[in-house]
């Protein structure tokens, strides 16, 4: 029998550490999955979750059409935006195109089946989509654009501006989701070694939940935009992805000293 080789460590990059997964469902399931691979121990604890929009009326009939082929896109500007999607059953003409603000929103995209058609070559905001779309498209277009109650409206102000036709919809108001006193009481403690931030909402619960974070727990923000919102609010970002992907946030955590101690109580 060949000897192992001396980089098969290697293939579990993260061994030892325990990293919170601030999402559930299919997405959350994913993550958990690659942390596993990576030889991590994923803690699955969802600190938002989304609540019915106010505006129900209004996305029932702009879903309606959408599934009737009354849009050449559809824009989705966050991950739980596709969970709207997905709660509702939603249906995508192939001729409608589906634009995804960044790799995050992609990959729940692709986990609960929806295809993904656009993600910004380099800015993963609402502005770069918008400007995305207006350079493929030279004439006007017809956009149907789900947003959180609380975002501003730089996507659909910069389509109109070009002539595009956009229909703007409140898809779901953000809540926050109250962890367990055990996954506190364990982040209290160190033994989660590292929180993955994967959005301005994430963040806030980080913030709100976890006021008194250990020195030594890792905070990842998995892009500059998450980042910069984390700061904003306080928290100390250890390390940034340097692409908006899981994938590149479990590397760069890799990277860091690996965490010390006997976790497995």
């Amino acid at each position: 029998m060949d000897p192992e080789p001396r980089n098969a460590e290697s293939h579990k990059p993260l061994r030892g550490w325990r990293v919170l997964v601030p999402r559930g469902g299919p997405w959350g399931d994913q993550v958990a999955a690659l942390l596993r691979s990576h030889g991590a121990t994923p803690v699955i604890a969802p600190l938002v979750n989304f609540a019915p929009t106010t505006e129900v009326t209004e996305l029932d009939a702009a879903l309606a059409d959408l599934a009737a082929g009354a849009f050449d896109w559809i824009t989705l500007t966050s991950a739980t935006t596709v969970d709207v999607l997905y709660a509702y059953r939603a249906e995508i003409p192939a001729h409608t195109r589906v634009a995804a603000v960044g790799e995050t929103t992609a990959a729940a995209l692709t986990a609960v089946g929806y295809r993904v058609d656009l993600v910004p070559d380099e800015d993963d905001s609402a502005a770069g989509l918008a400007e995305q779309i207006i350079a493929i498209e030279s004439s006007p277009t017809r956009v149907l654009a789900l947003r959180s109650e609380t975002a501003k409206p730089v996507l659909t102000r910069m389509l109109v501006e070009a002539s595009h036709e956009v229909r703007s919809v409140v898809a779901y108001r953000t809540v926050g989701v109250p962890v367990t006193e055990r996954i506190a009481a364990d982040v209290a403690s160190g033994r989660i070694n590292a929180v993955l931030v994967t959005s301005g909402s994430v963040a806030e619960q980080v913030s709100e939940q976890f006021p008194d974070l250990p020195a030594g727990t890792l905070i990842a923000a998995i892009g500059p935009r998450t980042a910069r919102d984390a700061r904003k609010l306080g928290l100390t970002v250890d390390v940034v992805a340097a692409e908006t992907t899981v994938t590149s946030l479990l590397e760069a955590i890799s990277r860091q000293p690996a965490p010390t101690g006997d976790l497995s109580a």
